[in-house]
């Protein structure tokens, strides 16, 4: 018999603070005090740009190139156009509804900003990147790229077309997700009419957790507001959301990778003498090339 999974704490956006000149980003963890480093794992890191305008702009706003290694980045568009390249030949660009997943793993160089035709345009900007990590035997893999457009997602209607939940990775009511993953997980889009109700069952063991993007929900009977994260105990397996307007709704859920953490910037090791390599090596160019 399963249980209700318990929320542990309903946490507010902290300050924003620019990443680059092109995302304004409130940084859910792993700052946070109530979710360090291994809180969420195997999500390790959470930003979200909540809803901005930007003003139309000839060069466009990002960030420069810059290096990885250990884990992955995951950029999910709600609002506007993000463009990326990568020193391994990968570029992309991702518009609303659609998700940008980033294996950087042995490590590469890349680059993201504004779409130039958006970035000429300007506009509602609105996007959540995740970092995601790898466990030891995977990070040395060489990168990869999926771009996973909205229509490539598993799409569950819920019943009375209430709403949808939008498989981005794992499974809901046995519709899979595109993307691939290295541990077991879960990465919903929930999109609710008011009134909509879903179930949603997770591990007890998993870390769970779920952010409001749009409009106001119930979580099992709590009231969450918009750009609010809820937490997860673990313990219990259930979550019932009610929404009370209109919502959209990011849903995170893992199985723990339980190995250390060295973390230094860009880069997600397991010992600091990993870390040390992974600067040698960008250093001598084993990273590859990219241009500004």
């Amino acid at each position: 018999m399963s249980t209700k999974k318990s929320i542990e704490a309903i946490i507010a956006p902290p300050p924003p603070h620019m990443v680059g000149d092109g995302f304004r980003v409130h940084n859910f963890f792993p700052n946070h005090p109530l979710i360090d480093k291994k809180r969420m794992s195997p999500f390790f890191l959470m930003d979200y740009n909540s809803k901005v305008e930007f003003s139309p702009r000839d060069e466009p706003r990002g960030v420069g190139v810059h290096p990885h290694r250990g884990f992955e980045t995951v950029t999910i568009a709600y609002h506007g156009k993000v463009a990326h390249h990568d020193s391994a030949g990968n570029s992309g660009i991702i518009s609303e509804g659609d998700v940008q997943w980033m294996t950087a793993a042995s490590g590469l160089l890349h680059k993201e900003y504004h779409e130039k035709e958006f970035s000429r345009q300007g506009g509602l900007f609105q996007m959540v990147q995740l970092w995601v990590n790898l466990p030891a035997k995977y990070k040395m893999t060489p990168p990869k790229y999926q771009e996973i457009t909205h229509a490539m997602m598993g799409i569950y209607i819920l019943p009375g077309k209430e709403g949808v939940v939008e498989v981005i990775a794992g499974e809901y009511n046995k519709i899979k997700g595109p993307a691939s993953t290295f541990t077991p997980l879960n990465v919903y889009n929930v999109r609710l009419k008011k009134g909509a109700n879903v179930p949603l069952n997770f591990p007890g063991s998993y870390n769970t957790g779920l952010l409001v993007v749009e409009g106001s929900i119930f979580v099992n009977d709590q009231q969450v507001p918009s750009d609010h994260f809820v937490l997860f105990k673990n313990e219990g397996e259930d979550i019932d959301i009610t929404a009370s307007e209109d919502g959209v709704l990011l849903v995170l859920s893992g199985e723990p990778i339980h190995e250390p953490i060295a973390q230094y910037g860009p880069f997600l090791m397991n010992t600091r003498e990993e870390l040390e390599q992974a600067i040698a090596d960008v250093n001598a160019g084993k990273f590859g090339v990219l241009e500004d």
